[in-house]
């Protein structure tokens, strides 16, 4: 990678700037940086929620193991059923879960069965409880019945030898049932990603510290914390960090030690301290980008020792598109399976929206469905990069693409739902 010691400093001002570089060609070089983790461990299934696999699981046996009733009513041979009118079986007996019958059905019978029970040799269909009537140890069945109606076969789910879940799944809850459906208690999946994280600045306090004049709490580390706990990775907060070339040095070092990834807010835009810069520069491989979006123009990534590394924007909002965007997807590569797309619909804005053509715009909304049953999106208040609570009332991103200007009330504009993403 290139030191970006000769490139211009980013700058939210900046519009049409040709040497930003897309969204989209942000990302895919990201993408490319870096290849999937290879460690893997075992671990007991209930403690897979979220980890992929590095591996695809096949099926040991077929599910259902023998053919079963998906109804209660009554098992018995297609033979039997009338063309027309109805017929009397003898009921020789019950089939329940966990209790199947033992015997054979002869012609003219029928066994009482239950939702899940073993359907009987000699049985091939099962007619609904409802639509039969049982008197004196005889079971009345009417014509127009279907052969094998209401059986699920040995296999019908899983066959003996297919696969199940295909390496890079990252496992659901539904996933923990199918992999238990097939006796599996233990299951390999990849390590989880480390990341270690911090922020930057003098005026940054920790909660708990007392505020001086000009000093603020820093919300970046919570926020962070948030999204790389969803993704499920393990996370090492290094607190907050003073501007100082010797403690950013040992706080770089020390992050690099211990995780697969480091990621920084702060430090990355006009204005910061130039020591960051030279401080990464001296420690690794850092490319310094402008990317044509807004908020989150500056960027910082590259490679300190083993570890990827991510400068992020200082300003609360802009830390949290630009881990979205850019942090998430490369996370999820290393983890080993496919970043996640966002969703994108199409909704009417309830007002004006401000915009300025030559970025991809972030602006956040809330969602919601009109009157008439229609999606309707209205802008959060103020969309300032510092304004965390346009975030925290939002549920979703109004992307505007980079040649939109001035958006009027109750157009159609993109939006990205939040819980799409996380």
């Amino acid at each position: 990678m290139n030191d970006a010691a000769n490139q211009p400093p980013a700058s939210c001002e900046d519009d049409y700037d040709l040497g930003s570089l897309t969204c989209a060609a942000a990302l895919q070089n990201l993408l490319a940086a870096v290849t999937p983790l290879r460690d893997s461990e075992r671990v007991n299934l209930r403690a897979a929620l979220g980890r992929v696999l590095p591996q695809a699981i096949s099926a040991p046996a077929a599910v259902p193991a023998h053919p079963n009733s998906a109804m209660d009513g009554y098992a018995l041979n297609a033979n039997d059923v009338p063309a027309q009118g109805l017929v009397w079986l003898r009921v020789v007996g019950a089939s329940l879960a966990g209790k199947p019958f033992t015997g054979t059905l002869g012609a003219g019978e029928a066994v009482r069965i239950m939702t899940g029970a073993v359907v009987p040799a000699g049985a091939d269909t099962v007619v609904l409880q409802e639509q039969t009537r049982e008197v004196a140890g005889e079971v009345a069945i009417e014509a127009c019945h279907r052969r094998g109606q209401h059986v699920r076969l040995p296999g019908e789910d899983l066959a003996l030898g297919s696969t199940v879940l295909p390496a890079g799944r990252r496992l659901s809850p539904a996933d923990l049932g199918l992999i238990a459906s097939l006796g599996i208690g233990e299951v390999t999946v990849v390590r989880r990603v480390r990341v270690a994280f911090f922020s930057t600045g003098d005026e940054l306090r920790s909660l708990g510290e007392p505020l001086g004049r000009g000093d603020i709490y820093d919300s970046n580390r919570y926020t962070l914390f948030g999204m790389l706990a969803r993704l499920g990775v393990d996370a090492f907060d290094l607190g907050v960090i003073r501007d100082d070339p010797a403690a950013l040095s040992a706080a770089f070092t020390s992050a690099a030690a211990m995780a697969d990834v480091v990621i920084t807010s702060g430090g990355v835009s006009v204005g910061e301290a130039d020591y960051t810069k030279a401080v990464l520069a001296e420690l690794g491989e850092v490319r310094f980008w402008k990317v044509a979006m807004k908020p989150g123009r500056p960027l910082a990534f590259g490679r300190i020792g083993g570890a990827s590394f991510f400068g992020l924007p200082g300003n609360p909002v802009s830390v949290m598109v630009t881990f979205y965007l850019f942090v998430q997807p490369t996370l999820e590569k290393l983890m080993g399976t496919t970043p996640r797309t966002a969703w994108t619909l199409t909704a009417r804005t309830t007002a004006a929206l401000k915009k300025r053509p030559g970025r991809l715009e972030f602006q956040r909304g809330l969602l919601a469905l009109d009157a008439q049953g229609g999606l309707q999106v209205t802008p959060t208040g103020d969309q300032g990069s510092g304004i965390l609570s346009s975030m925290s009332n939002a549920n979703c991103f109004i992307v505007l693409d980079l040649d939109t200007a001035q958006v009027a009330a109750h157009t159609e504009v993109c939006v990205q739902p939040f819980d799409f993403m996380g």
